[in-house]
């Protein structure tokens, strides 16, 4: 059975840190690329940033320059370090991969960003 956990969310200040995980189990992702999504209620999710399996990476202009994706297929999991955070970051953030014609998602990690 596949699981993708997210882990990491809290309640930070504006300006501070976060450093958010996504473990995987079940199958091995060291081929596909990996993605990092958030979500406001009420609102669309939107794609925060990717990491594909020859490490290119792709940020949201919201994100660039503040965030950083990385993986460590060792230990089947992706990190998204999270710098100089915003009220606006505010959100559930998921992680999200995609194996052929399956579509996999984790239950998502709260981040709140206080002003």
């Amino acid at each position: 059975q596949v699981q993708l956990v997210e882990s990491g969310g809290g309640l930070v200040q504006a300006g501070g840190s976060l450093r958010l995980s996504c473990a995987t189990s079940g199958r091995r992702f060291s081929s596909n690329t990996m993605t990092w999504f958030r979500q406001v209620p009420g609102k669309q999710r939107e794609l925060v940033a990717t990491i594909s399996s020859d490490g290119s990476i792709n940020y949201a202009d919201a994100v660039r320059g503040r965030f950083t994706i990385s993986r460590d297929n060792a230990k089947n999991t992706i990190y998204l370090q999270m710098n100089s955070l915003k009220p606006e970051d505010t959100a559930v953030y998921y992680c999200r991969v995609i194996w052929g014609p399956l579509d996999y998602w984790g239950r998502g990690t709260q981040v709140t960003v206080s002003s």
